[in-house]
């Protein structure tokens, strides 16, 4: 008899301990999802935290340069672990829509964006936009000094006061705009020209830093430059020039995000493109970065010139394609 209830207690104390375990181990594992950031680290990390403590999410963030992020996605193919790529420029996506790695954006996502800022086959998004500037020196050069035209800067009277960055992707976007706007053979003569004339930086904050130091009178750079030295600096000795009359020196470029069609987390995946979309989540972003809200209807509210007031070629991230031209041509005239 005290066997037999030693043997009861025993089955059920093991048929308790079993009905307990087997939550735990049928319970789906929590989804975590990577994103691959091309975009300045404290802008995809800002987005990851915030996603979330929103939906409970975590984000694993992998920081490289949009380039080389969009063909370690090619070279990885359908083993790739990113679920999601964000960009500093469009180009990169262009270049992986075009190779079929791209997910199509959900619906709901693209209505919250214009249609000109992102994907023709909707692929990808724009998150946010910038725009290209003179940042100028006044105690070297008067505004009103200023060319008209940002293709005015090739002159040699120009030669010593104009810098820019041959490797950044917003000023191979820029070429490309003018390849479409004049021709090749007027992007041709605007790249020797800088070449023989101008000063070159290694990247964007370099330039804008020896404009404001008086190193150089001007610097072709995104207007977001400016405003984080701004704000990490303060009052600045430089000021920004807009170009306009749809003067390609006022080329609007935009970063932009995609899912991956290999991405193992689908729903969730396109649940952060949908939160970069959102009014929060491009809150989150221009309040990290100084750049122009895309979701309709919002304004920056970081002292930006007014969206509605930028005078812009008509050229859309969408017609920059992947910036192979542009590449192409800075290394036959000697820039890459």
């Amino acid at each position: 008899m005290m066997f037999r209830n030693t043997l009861r207690r025993g089955l059920t104390t093991t048929l308790l301990g079993l009905a307990l375990a087997t939550p735990l181990t049928q319970a789906a594992d929590p989804v975590s999802l990577t994103l691959y950031n091309g975009q300045h680290k404290e802008v995809g990390d800002a987005v990851a935290k915030a996603f979330e403590a929103k939906t409970g999410i975590h984000v694993n963030v992998r920081k490289g340069s949009s380039n080389q992020l969009a063909s370690q996605v090619v070279e990885e193919g359908d083993r790739s672990p990113a679920d999601v790529i964000y960009t500093e420029e469009s180009p990169p996506l262009n270049k992986l829509g075009e190779q079929g790695l791209l997910a199509k954006a959900d619906d709901a996502t693209l209505a919250v964006l214009p249609k000109d800022y992102v994907a023709a086959d909707s692929t990808w998004i724009g998150v946010t936009a910038r725009v290209r500037v003179v940042a100028f020196n006044p105690k070297l050069i008067d505004e009103k000094d200023l060319p008209k035209s940002v293709m005015e800067f090739s002159d040699p009277k120009w030669q010593g006061k104009v810098g820019f960055v041959p490797t950044s992707g917003a000023f191979q976007e820029q070429a490309v705009a003018i390849i479409k706007v004049h021709g090749m053979e007027a992007a041709e003569e605007w790249l020797t020209g800088l070449r023989a004339f101008g000063k070159t930086y290694s990247n964007n904050m370099v330039a804008l830093k020896a404009v404001e130091n008086g190193e150089v009178a001007t610097v072709l750079v995104n207007n977001y430059y400016w405003f984080a030295l701004q704000r990490e600096k303060g009052q600045l000795d430089s000021k920004l020039h807009y170009f306009t009359g749809g003067d390609v020196g006022g080329l609007i470029t935009v970063s932009s995000a995609a899912v991956l069609k290999s991405s193992k987390h689908p729903k969730e995946a396109q649940q952060l493109l949908a939160y970069m979309a959102s009014e929060e989540g491009q809150r989150v972003i221009t309040q990290t970065t100084a750049e122009y809200p895309l979701h309709k209807g919002m304004q920056s509210d970081r002292g930006l010139k007014p969206f509605s007031e930028l005078q812009a070629p008509n050229v859309t991230p969408a017609d920059l394609g992947n910036a192979e031209e542009a590449l192409e041509l800075e290394r036959e005239v000697g820039l890459n």
